[in-house]
């Protein structure tokens, strides 16, 4: 296993709890992070650099001892943010940062000089080189399964075809519906997984009831994927899309990836908020929600399922 000690140590399970835009807020990752497991949340999901700074105050003084919180930067060009939201993960003493959507080079000297632990999402080998040429710590593998913004790599060809080259950390994002799926990931050579959809379906998650309702009731046929709503191959909940009056079978291409429009269709009621407020992505494991626990609920029942994985004859 790859992960250091400070961070074995404070895990009860080897599972990140996925950053997810809209979604991931103060109570979902203390609630993680208090469970054993890594809470993380994107840092646009907060309104203003003052609000990010309040979230981390909270969130740090919450999880005091517990499992570390892990805020995610988009670093894509078009997010007008990146550098006022890293002055502010640096000024929370963050232990880990995710970066996402664009390379981690401009921000890993000020982060490896913080001491703290860099993880970069990549959904291809070639991204994956690149950051690691960058000096990342870890590579988070959005196979295609994951949720949102996701990968088209199959999961067992991606992580060893990886592990060829990187023996850093590895964590696979995409298809995490139980305790099971974490075990095999940890068998075919990852430290870590990213769970995301069954998160979303927690009490403690920002999403609309309907969402939450949606996702029990939604199967693996219904998550569609497509680049209609963000620029980018994202998985989408094919329900969502049909009660918003569009058809999931015939919808246009969106453009250019522009971060600054998704953060600013938070902070104001626009049209343009929608495809993230009342069209809803989820990953290939909403095919495993069947409730809306609580998120300790969720990670007791995922920590069984692993044990119970770990004894099985092999």
């Amino acid at each position: 296993m790859s992960l250091p000690a400070f961070l074995q140590s404070r895990l009860k399970l080897p599972l990140i709890a996925a950053p997810m835009f809209l979604v991931s807020g103060p109570a979902l990752v203390k609630a993680a992070c208090r469970a054993g497991v890594i809470g993380s949340f994107p840092t646009a999901n907060c309104r203003t650099v003052d609000e990010l700074d309040l979230w981390l105050a909270d969130i740090k003084e919450a999880t005091e001892g517990a499992a570390p919180f892990c805020p995610n930067l988009i670093v894509h060009r078009s997010n007008p943010r990146v550098a006022d939201d890293l002055a502010a993960v640096l000024r929370a003493k963050a232990e880990i940062v995710i970066t996402s959507v664009g390379s981690p080079e401009p921000v890993m000297k000020p982060l490896k000089d913080a001491g703290c632990l860099v993880l970069a999402d990549v959904a291809s080998v070639r991204h994956a080189q690149k950051a690691v040429a960058a000096g990342v710590d870890g590579l988070v593998l959005l196979t295609a399964g994951a949720g949102g913004q996701t990968g088209w790599v199959n999961p067992f060809a991606f992580v060893r075809a990886v592990r060829e080259f990187w023996d850093g950390i590895v964590v696979m994002a995409g298809g995490m519906s139980d305790g099971y799926a974490i075990a095999a990931a940890e068998t075919l050579g990852c430290d870590l997984a990213y769970m995301g959809t069954k998160f979303i379906a927690t009490r403690e998650s920002l999403a609309k009831d309907a969402y939450k309702k949606m996702l029990v009731e939604c199967r693996l046929d219904d998550v569609l994927l497509t680049r209609a709503f963000t620029g980018l191959e994202t998985n989408m909940l094919r329900p969502s899309i049909a009660a918003a009056g569009l058809d999931p079978d015939h919808l246009p291409q969106r453009g250019a990836i522009d971060i600054a429009k998704d953060i600013n269709a938070v902070e104001r009621d626009k049209p343009t908020a929608k495809r993230w407020k009342d069209i809803w992505s989820a990953g290939h494991s909403v095919s495993g929600v069947s409730d809306i626990p609580s998120v300790a609920e969720l990670v007791d029942r995922t920590a069984a399922e692993y044990a119970t994985a770990r004894r099985a004859p092999r």
